[in-house]
């Protein structure tokens, strides 16, 4: 009787807790609403009760657990056996089935990508003084800038999430901007944003496959294209630069951010340890395989583009001027950047854990939140050894 009496007021405690999670998160739910000019997703805690009780997504609550389980069958090896999924056989299946892996991919993290990072889905050169926020729109200017985009023309942006960086340069530069992604919860959510903004008539998301972009448009409609982040996704890159050499009028101008290893700075493929970061980042972010920027460049130039000027925007990235772009990854103890810790990280996954225990989030949330926080620590790791950039800035021209 007396051990039972010491472990009651326990076991109430923990169930007294798990009541409260219960009924916070089913009030969170009901107020949850969309925010175009903040994050819908604010907050550690509350934001991570609107993340996993998101009445918009189109994952149904068995859907997450099937749907990272197909995924995790693409990477079959991966951070188990180094080499694992480097071998032909292996990026072929990826490859080959693109569509699904990164569709399911973007089904599973987009809420999570806004959650930690807002509705701008990429990284960015920062300079000392500049916050988080002006180095991601910076670098999104600076593609508008650099291709000439004003109001007058027309620009495709060529896997654009849920329409961020769109947002803020339709806004920049008075554009009409048209955003394809292959995911359609992120049409519906980007989309959503355009009207809160005001800007649908000028900025609007659409469904589809950039490999096959003729496909969704005439030949010759756009001005300008740009890609941030997304083209590491492709299968094929000569197939989707392509498409969207077609779509460009004679002229045109296609600029963009990739991600590629680093050979020139000692990234080393017969490295055990160069594989392994390689292939972390590749499963944690639904890659095929990373190319190099010699890859990058014969890519667009087998595609009919004449390439004018390509640099990695992160070639200063230890400059005592510069804050690496990997910072935010590691996080600050301050209300926004604790998340982003590794203490903040563990804080969210442990709550994921138990919110799936309680059947409260879906079963497969806490496999979502481990990939991420996986792939978060092998992309410090790239980016501290100088083995890989997100930021390998390129701009052709039509010819």
């Amino acid at each position: 009787m007396a051990d039972d009496a010491s472990t009651m007021p326990l076991l109430l405690g923990t169930a007294a807790s798990f009541v409260v999670i219960n009924l916070v998160l089913r009030r969170r739910t009901g107020s949850f609403k969309r925010d175009a000019c903040n994050n819908s997703f604010a907050g550690t805690l509350t934001g991570s009760f609107n993340l996993l009780a998101n009445k918009d997504s189109v994952l149904s609550r068995d859907g997450v657990k099937s749907s990272i389980e197909g995924y995790e069958r693409l990477f079959a090896g991966a951070r188990k056996n180094v080499g694992a999924t480097s071998h032909d056989a292996s990026i072929k299946t990826r490859e080959k089935e693109y569509k699904t892996m990164v569709n399911s991919f973007y089904d599973l993290v987009t809420d999570f990508y806004e959650w930690g990072w807002g509705q701008c889905f990429h990284f960015a050169p920062r300079w000392v003084g500049e916050t988080f926020v002006e180095s991601i729109k910076r670098a999104e200017y600076y593609l508008a800038l650099r291709a000439g985009l004003t109001a007058d023309k027309k620009a495709i942006d060529v896997g654009c999430g849920v329409g961020g960086p769109m947002r803020n340069i339709q806004q920049f530069t008075g554009a009409d901007i048209t955003g394809v992604t292959i995911n359609d919860y992120q049409v519906r959510v980007g989309n959503q944003y355009c009207a809160q903004k005001g800007i649908a008539d000028k900025c609007r998301l659409i469904q589809g496959d950039f490999q096959k972009l003729p496909s969704l448009f005439d030949d010759e409609v756009f001005d300008i294209a740009y890609a941030i982040e997304a083209t590491c996704h492709s299968p094929d890159r000569v197939a989707c630069f392509s498409g969207v050499n077609r779509l460009l009028k004679k002229g045109g101008m296609f600029v963009g951010y990739e991600w590629i290893v680093l050979p020139e700075r000692g990234f080393d493929s017969k490295n055990p340890d160069h594989v392994r970061i390689k292939e972390g980042i590749e499963v944690g972010n639904g890659l095929p395989t990373l190319a190099t920027s010699a890859d990058i460049i014969k890519s667009l130039e087998d595609s009919g583009f004449e390439v004018l000027e390509s640099f990695d925007a992160n070639q200063n990235v230890n400059s005592k001027h510069e804050i690496p772009w990997y910072q935010t990854l590691q996080g600050s103890f301050s209300p926004r950047g604790f998340r982003m810790t590794r203490l903040g990280r563990m804080c969210t996954h442990m709550l994921v854990t138990i919110l799936e225990t309680l059947r409260i989030a879906p079963k497969g949330s806490i496999r979502v939140s481990s990939l991420l926080n996986a792939t978060a620590l092998d992309l410090v790791e790239g980016g501290e050894k100088e083995l890989f950039t997100p930021s390998f800035f390129f701009m052709a021209r039509k010819k």
